[in-house]
């Protein structure tokens, strides 16, 4: 029997401790939009979730507030973006810098080149370049911002 074939990834769910505090942290960081009329909301018309629109992600972001769950991801990295080159990791740098939002340097990946930052439940989020380097470049083992890698 073959395998049946999958459309590609409906949504991404991050668990958050405080949705405004994270709302506020995608739209900043990557220009998000929150679509309301997707908001989850219990039967008492509490809010439990968002859904964001993320410039270039190419699927919607969950924000589900779940804070046992965001506290336990903190120092985990579930998705790495993608980025075409060097130049493009000093863009997301300078633009993370006026946004106050504290970054890695650019570090030297297995492949390629990347930059790590933390969201506000301290889930590490990747810029990982398409341009990539060859073996004579040890990857940099010893930065904080890869520790538990």
């Amino acid at each position: 029997m073959a395998t049946p074939i999958l459309n590609g990834i409906h949504h991404l769910k991050f668990s958050v401790a405080d949705l405004d505090r994270s709302l506020a942290f995608y739209e900043q960081a990557f220009g998000a939009r929150r679509v309301e009329a997707w908001d989850h909301r219990h039967a008492d018309g509490s809010l439990y979730a968002l859904i964001l629109k993320v410039p270039g992600l190419g699927t919607h972001l969950e924000l589900r507030l779940d804070p046992i769950q965001a506290a336990r991801q903190a120092g985990f990295d579930p998705v790495t973006l993608t980025v075409r080159d060097r130049s493009a990791l000093d863009e997301w740098m300078a633009h993370l810098d006026a946004a106050g939002i504290a970054h890695s340097p650019v570090l030297i990946a297995i492949q390629a080149w990347l930059v790590v930052f933390a969201d506000p439940d301290r889930r590490r989020l990747r810029l990982y370049t398409q341009e990539t380097h060859g073996p004579e470049l040890p990857p940099d083992e010893a930065s904080p911002w890869l520790a538990g890698d």
